[in-house]
C-alpha cells in the first residue's frame, strides 16, 4: 500500500494503467474511514466535448513511478467507471457503485458509515 502521506505529494502527476497508457491526472484521495489508508483516488478524465471529470479507481496493488502513478486496472476499465463533475462530490448513494464497477466488496458501517472519505 502507498502511505497516504505520500500519495498526497503525487496530486498532479499522471495515472497510467499497467500498460502505461494514460488514464488522467490524479485529482484526489479517498480513503478507508476504518484504516484511514488510501483506497481510491479520483482522476481527472477529459471528456468527449473538452468536459473534464473525476473517475474513481482503486489504490490497490499500486505503484509509484517517476512522475507517476500506476494502477493495476486496465485505462478502459478506469474511463468508464462511475464520475461525477470536477466540482462534485462523491454521494452516498453512489459510493456503492464505485466498489461494484470493480468488482469489489462493499460494505457500510455498523451504523450504516461510509466507506470512503475524501483527503
Amino acid at each position: 500500500m502507498i502511505p497516504a502521506g505520500n500519495i498526497r505529494d503525487w496530486r498532479g502527476e499522471n495515472v497510467v494503467d499497467p500498460d502505461g497508457h494514460k488514464i488522467g491526472t490524479l485529482e484526489s484521495i479517498y480513503v478507508d474511514v476504518v484504516s484511514d489508508e488510501p483506497s481510491f483516488i479520483g482522476v481527472e478524465v477529459g471528456g468527449l466535448i473538452g468536459g473534464k471529470s473525476i473517475v474513481f479507481v482503486p489504490l490497490k496493488d499500486s505503484t509509484v513511478g517517476p512522475r507517476e502513478v500506476r494502477v493495476a486496472f486496465p485505462r478502459d476499465l478506469a474511463k468508464a467507471a462511475p464520475s461525477i463533475d470536477t466540482d462534485g462530490e462523491l454521494t452516498a448513494a453512489d459510493e456503492p457503485n464505485v466498489f461494484a464497477h470493480y468488482q469489489l466488496p462493499y460494505s457500510t458501517g455498523a451504523n450504516g458509515e461510509r466507506q470512503l472519505a475524501r483527503r
